[in-house]
């Protein structure tokens, strides 16, 4: 087992590239990117700690190899792959990649005694492998069986898994067959968070061009609904995302949500949620155009309620401004207001952890979004990351993930989504907390891929999910300046994109 006290760098290689990502996937889980390196010379020449996969062919027989081993453990297993590197089933070799990442994971468990919260779950959709299994018909009691023994899921992860899963379930059972979500993109913000590495500007640099911005914005929209009545689609959930939208001036904001309102069919809309963010892009003008139109529900995202932290995550406002800003929009008559907050903020321990939520808990928000840290590869935070302690943060992540719960309990809220990044510390998860019927349908959609999410504006991606759940995408360019000049070109990838789907559609009738 490796001792923490030493050096803990490891290298590792492997010889069946065919097997890179699984490879990889389970060794990210068990160390962290700085303790782990690939090693491409031969294997003579490492005197270091190792982890090794290899082929061997054996009295006609082909099997796959693992071999780790430092100055303290040296262990080897193995696992027959006969006819696998050559095979063009996809689901015998998938079934084969599973039996793989199951058996690297245990020899590194072993190897490093650390314990995996979500065992061998390293996509981002958990709830999606739940909700197949309670289509299946499987009971609660089996669901959590297979999770503990054959995703290697701990027991407290398991369950709330299946919460999630069980309290989402009717939402997104209850749509209609034809029904989509609608997203809008509003790519600007005041300043760029350390952390962040959405496709969104600072307002300042694109302030010429907002209007212009927004014109673009309105035909694309125009367009998307087009598409939505020539498939005979209903809407069931808007979303205006970012960046932060409220970064538009109040005359823009009123403009963007007349347009959606005059050109989108709201007859069937169960939610329309506007991420208001930002606290220092919200004041009484722009709340009250808000307020007039047929919004449902909105987003006040603190992230923390510390001062410093604000500060060193590049947000120039104070907790006094997130607190005055919600407390306005209660006034107004707001009643389904979500809060984001990140568990893991660099700088932040446990006890500054603690004082966000119980500043929160004050405010009683209807939503909750507990997210833990990511490390995001286009972030100033990666860039800048030797200047900040980030494997204390990994100390105390799991702390305050658990701490959250417990707020989120005690205020009367469940947990209803939930989804995972890579690179987020501690190998954990972002939860969504809710009060019963406050919970946001857009973000359970987005989330189980089983609705048909038509997207506009830069950066914005619209997945189409045709019969037998197949999905299909296209890509709006992030750069807002491009956006405006290719605008034709992005309509079109979504017409093409509705043409497939049509015919999909005759072909399957």
């Amino acid at each position: 087992m490796v001792n923490e006290e030493e050096d803990k760098m490891i290298f590792y290689r492997n010889e069946c590239k065919c097997f890179d990502y699984e490879f990889e996937d389970i060794i990210k889980l068990f160390f962290l990117p700085d303790e782990i390196k690939k090693f491409d010379e031969p294997w003579d020449k490492c005197s270091e700690a190792f982890i090794l996969c290899y082929k061997t062919v054996i009295e006609g027989q082909e099997r796959l190899n693992i071999h780790v081993k430092d100055a303290k453990y040296d262990a080897m297993t193995s696992i027959s792959c006969d006819g696998i590197f050559d095979s063009e089933d996809k689901q015998k070799v998938m079934n084969f990649k599973r039996s793989f990442k199951r058996l690297l994971f245990r020899i590194l468990r072993d190897f490093t005694g650390k314990t995996i919260p979500w065992g061998v779950l390293t996509g981002i959709r958990p709830t999606k492998l739940v909700n197949e299994f309670m289509d299946n018909g499987d009971t609660k009691e089996e669901i959590i069986s297979i999770l503990k023994t054959g995703y290697f899921v701990t027991d407290n992860k398991a369950s709330l898994l299946y919460e999630v899963a069980e309290n989402q379930r009717n939402m997104f059972l209850n749509s209609s067959k034809n029904s989509v979500s609608v997203y809008i993109g509003i790519p600007f913000c005041p300043t760029r968070c350390l952390y962040c590495s959405f496709s969104s500007s600072t307002i300042g640099q694109y302030k010429k061009v907002i209007d212009s911005y927004v014109d673009t914005l309105l035909k694309e929209i125009k367009h998307t609904a087009k598409l939505i009545k020539d498939n005979d689609f209903e809407i069931e959930s808007i979303y205006i995302g970012g960046g932060t939208p409220t970064s538009l001036k109040a005359y823009q904001l009123e403009r963007l949500l007349k347009g959606i309102e005059e050109y989108l069919d709201f007859s069937k809309v169960k939610e329309y949620t506007i991420e208001a963010g930002r606290p220092d892009t919200i004041d009484m003008d722009k709340l009250k155009v808000i307020k007039n139109s047929k919004v449902s529900r909105i987003s006040i995202n603190p992230q923390t309620m510390n001062a410093v932290t604000l500060d060193k995550i590049g947000r120039k406002h104070s907790p006094e401004d997130i607190e005055n800003a919600f407390f306005m929009a209660r006034d107004m008559g707001f009643d389904n207001i979500n809060m984001d907050i990140i568990c893991g903020l660099p700088g932040e321990d446990v006890g500054m952890f603690k004082n966000t939520l119980e500043k929160i808990k004050v405010m009683k928000p209807d939503n909750l979004t507990v997210h833990t840290m990511s490390i995001k590869r286009a972030s100033r935070l990666t860039q800048e990351k030797e200047n900040y302690n980030l494997e204390a943060q990994y100390r105390q992540v799991s702390e305050m993930v658990g701490m959250a719960h417990e707020y989120a309990t005690e205020m009367g809220l469940a947990p209803y989504y939930l989804y995972r990044q890579k690179n987020i510390l501690g190998n954990l998860e972002n939860v969504g907390y809710s009060k019963k019927n406050k919970e946001c349908l857009y973000n359970i959609q987005i989330m189980e891929e089983r609705q048909t999410i038509l997207a506009c504006g830069a950066g914005a991606a619209t997945k189409v999910v045709f019969p037998h759940n197949r999905i299909e995408r296209a890509f709006n360019v992030k750069s807002v300046e491009e956006y405006m000049l290719r605008i034709d070109e992005m309509i079109e990838r979504k017409t093409n994109l509705s043409h497939q789907y049509q015919i999909i559609n005759i072909d399957n009738s």
